[in-house]
């Protein structure tokens, strides 16, 4: 007698984010010189900016240390999502291997997504490790509320989340997209800095509300339970809106470049 034949076994959602976050570690793992090189380059701008910022201000600059550090860790995370899946969704679609996407069980949109979920994971791994280093080389403490902190950073980086799937999909419909896509990581910078100037309009803009609600858990001890519902509800909605404005801006890219055939064009 034969042996029935056994039913096909196929993974779920959980395999797929399993397999993705092991994939994007083990290239990053697998380029050592290249890791190393980006976890030093953010420490030396660091060093950079509060050695010379104490040599320039005196005093004036330990005074804010705790919202430079506060500022420099968001900065990190925020330009780590967005630049990281930029140039993944860049990467493979110059490897040709972009296309494969669309074949899987799974679709096109749930492989995205499960690939920006490894990124910002990653990115939290390597922004936590300067932060780190940076608490030790100020002798700086902060209030590093777990329950808090990670879920105000989450949906502040979401934001810049959404401007990278953006501009992901612009770079594979236009290809040449590089001064751009630096110009809007610079940009950061001042989004985060935006607080300070206490204009109501700017919480509207990515990243500023995120920066602003951090600050306070980091420095001052506030809690999740404790911000005011309408700041975090604007937090929320600003992550929220502009994840699903970028997504869309790289569906219907995608979509423009597999109708004029330059999907796997480089």
């Amino acid at each position: 007698m034969t042996a029935a034949p056994q039913p096909l076994r196929t993974g779920g959602y959980y395999h797929l984010l399993r397999a993705v976050i092991y994939r994007d570690l083990l290239i990053w793992i697998r380029y050592p010189v290249n890791a190393g090189l980006v976890l030093f380059m953010n420490l030396l701008f660091f060093v950079m900016l509060f050695y010379g910022g104490t040599l320039l201000a005196g005093e004036a600059i330990g005074d804010s240390i705790e919202g430079l550090i506060v500022g420099y860790f968001l900065w990190t995370l925020s330009t780590g999502a967005y630049s990281g899946i930029t140039n993944d969704v860049r990467s493979e679609a110059s490897w040709g291997t972009l296309e494969r996407h669309y074949i899987t069980p799974f679709g096109f949109g749930p492989v995205v997504l499960a690939k920006a979920v490894a990124i910002v994971f990653r990115t939290f791994l390597t922004s936590s490790a300067v932060l780190v280093v940076m608490l030790l080389l100020t002798g700086t403490r902060l209030e590093l509320h777990l329950l808090t902190v990670v879920p105000v950073a989450m949906l502040a980086i979401t934001s810049a989340l959404g401007l990278g799937f953006a501009m992901g999909g612009l770079g594979v419909l236009y290809k040449r997209i590089d001064s751009v896509v630096n110009l809007l990581g610079f940009a950061f910078v001042g989004l985060i800095s935006a607080p300070a100037f206490d204009l109501w309009w700017t919480a509207a803009l990515p990243l500023v509300q995120g920066s602003a609600l951090l600050q306070l858990t980091m420095t001052e001890g506030v809690r999740l339970w404790e911000f005011d519902p309408v700041a975090f509800a604007v937090l929320v909605a600003t992550a929220v809106g502009y994840l699903g404005l970028g997504y869309a801006v790289f569906g219907l890219t995608t979509k423009r470049a597999r109708t004029l055939g330059v999907l796997g064009d480089y």
